[in-house]
């Protein structure tokens, strides 16, 4: 048993451990943070839900999504970002799929407020409010059916995009 563990330390210490984003995963990487995460999920998952879905609620989180996640998990319609590219593990694209649809609004807002190790998610609850973290879950949780003024919130983004990159590549 000490000989596996200090094999495990030299694996680290001398550098043979992959490090970089473009490097493959070592062996049960990604099965051991899915569990780790999980159970701790499992745990501390809120389970009311302190605010309504409601447009209001729902437009409020398009536009943290826009300010805060679209970098990263993207916008409807649109390819991820140089960034989420680079990341390792990639980040999902939220909007294509089912994202997080079939999450419970708790189990996001875990995540958009504590963050996921070894992931790059960082946690927001230092930067955004409890209130807007639960509208951010929210749209996540309704991404599929949300009303028109929450996609148009989005779409703003991507007609805005469109435009600075037609613009960008003219000159």
């Amino acid at each position: 048993m000490l000989l596996l563990v200090a094999g495990v330390y030299l694996y680290f210490a001398v550098g043979m451990a992959p490090v970089a984003t473009s490097a493959a995963p070592i062996a049960f990487e990604r099965k051991l943070t899915h569990m780790a995460l999980h159970a701790r999920l499992e745990k501390e998952i809120p389970t009311q839900v302190p605010i309504p879905a409601d447009e209001g609620n729902l437009l409020a989180g398009a536009n943290v999504y826009v300010q805060q996640s679209a970098v990263c998990h993207g916008l409807p319609g649109r390819e991820q970002s140089a960034i989420a590219k680079g990341e390792f593990p990639h980040p999902p694209h939220l909007f294509r799929g089912k994202g997080v649809t079939d999450d419970e609004p708790g189990e996001t807002y875990w995540k958009v407020a504590n963050g996921i190790r070894l992931t790059g998610m960082p946690g927001f609850s230092q930067q955004l409010s409890t209130l807007e973290m639960w509208q951010v879950s929210l749209l996540l949780t309704d991404a599929d059916k949300l009303p028109d003024s929450a996609k148009m919130a989005l779409e703003d983004v991507n007609s805005q995009n469109t435009s600075i990159q037609a613009q960008g590549e003219s000159q």
